[in-house]
């Protein structure tokens, strides 16, 4: 489905974590008017992101707020009146561009990179990584390769699909730019071979003295995984523990690439994004160019509301999304759709004695041993949990799927990432 856009609401609530990393710190105060674009919230250390608000408006509270997941969080609530609401829908329809096509290829690296940070820009496919960070490796380390995601896995979702149909040039745009500030000679965009049309539209923007192919992926789960794709596209396999930038790649999103061109072009901070609304229990599925801080129950409202027969509603895919337990939570940057579910999909199997017959094993796309890590978590043999890599679970929940017995292997997984995590954390502070 084509985008549609999304009319600006009159509140929105701005959580200070929308990224991995420090969490932003409040740089507005009770009763102050700020401005679309402004920044509520600034960034603190070296991985971290800004904070911007979609609308103006009056910040009538600073307070905790319940997360999608129902956790509370640090956010500040914006108000628009009918002044603030129109300036902002006049101005969200008329974006000019404050570079043309020649200033943009002029501008250095550093500019490009202090836009992109100033931007709050983070990864949007999900991982919500600094996009400042990964195009500045660490010393000693380089990259020779842009890897654009633009495979798009995960059942149901199409957001991706649509905004490279939609905004091809400037997601070509956002490459070009990516590849200046990290110094980088060559890109590769990634389309899985269900996206004809995606690929075509690709393809037909592109020079071959640009620097930038397009590579045609089968249409596989769940290869839109970092080492993965980097491992379908370049044939180069990321060590365990290591990064993508330790065998020269960087990875970004398409809509990560869209939001650079939009940011260094257009003057736009992160502040919108496109999402998938689906799902067999939502009356129009379709996808949507929304702000950040709207609140889910809206956006849901926007796509028609939900069926009588609604189950459960998730943040992302049906693989890797997360059911949510307040609708009334704010979208943040790294979600990417909303799928509702009728019931009788939404309950789990009865959970039966592991059979040992070896599918996750077989299943697993890390090489990892899931039925062992789910007993130990299980148990809370965290120790062991560590040495059998748990880290290296990128929680596809192709185990938890394909398991005949029903067992929840994943969220046993999560449990040890989170415990371990933790305890690494907890000790590095020691």
């Amino acid at each position: 489905m084509p985008v549609v856009d999304v009319e600006l609401p009159r509140e929105v609530v701005l959580l200070f974590s929308q990224h991995i990393g420090a969490m932003a710190e409040c740089c507005c105060s009770k009763g102050d008017h700020v401005k679309r674009g402004d920044i509520v919230a600034k960034a603190t250390g070296h991985v971290s992101a800004n904070v911007h608000t979609p609308i103006s408006g009056m910040i009538v509270r600073i307070e905790k707020r319940k997360t999608a997941s129902g956790y509370s969080a640090d956010a500040v609530v914006i108000e628009a009146n009918d002044a603030d609401h129109d300036a902002d829908m006049k101005a969200r329809a008329t974006a000019v561009a404050v570079y043309t096509d020649e200033e943009l290829e002029a501008l250095p690296a550093e500019k490009i990179l202090s836009i992109v940070d100033e931007a709050g820009i983070v990864g949007l496919g999900g991982a919500t990584f600094p996009t400042k960070v990964k195009l500045v490796p660490p010393p000693g380390l380089s990259a020779d390769l842009l890897i654009i995601n633009g495979a798009e896995c995960e059942p149901y979702l199409t957001n991706d699909h649509a905004l490279m149909l939609a905004s091809a040039k400037e997601v070509i745009c956002g490459v070009k730019l990516m590849m200046r500030a990290g110094g980088i000679p060559r890109a590769i965009i990634a389309i899985e071979n269900n996206k004809p049309d995606a690929i075509a539209c690709m393809r037909g923007l592109l020079n071959s003295d640009d620097g930038i192919e397009v590579a045609v992926l089968k249409t596989k789960y769940p290869q839109g995984g970092e080492k993965q794709l980097i491992y379908a596209v370049a044939g180069r396999e990321v060590p365990s523990g290591k990064l993508p930038i330790n065998v020269g790649v960087v990875v970004q999103n398409v809509a990560t690439a869209f939001a650079v061109c939009n940011a260094v072009k257009y003057g736009q901070p992160l502040m919108e994004r496109v999402i998938t609304v689906t799902g067999k229990s939502v009356m129009r599925p379709g996808n949507y160019r929304v702000p950040v801080g709207i609140s889910l129950r809206s956006v849901i409202d926007e796509a028609g509301g939900l069926t009588d027969d609604a189950g459960k509603v998730v943040l992302g895919g049906p693989m890797m999304g997360r059911a949510i337990s307040v609708l009334d939570a704010p979208l943040t940057k790294g979600v990417s759709g909303v799928l509702v579910l009728p019931s009788d999909e939404s309950l789990r199997r009865v959970v039966q004695p592991c059979v040992r017959c070896g599918s996750c094993v077989d299943a697993c796309p890390m090489g990892l041993e899931p039925y062992l890590l789910a007993m130990l978590s299980e148990r809370g043999r965290w120790e062991d949990v560590e040495k059998e890599k748990v880290l290296n679970c990128m929680e596809c929940g192709c185990c938890s799927y394909i398991c005949p017995a029903g067992r929840p292997l994943l969220d046993y997984i999560r449990l040890g990432k989170t415990k371990v995590m933790s305890n690494k954390k907890r000790l590095g502070k020691k």
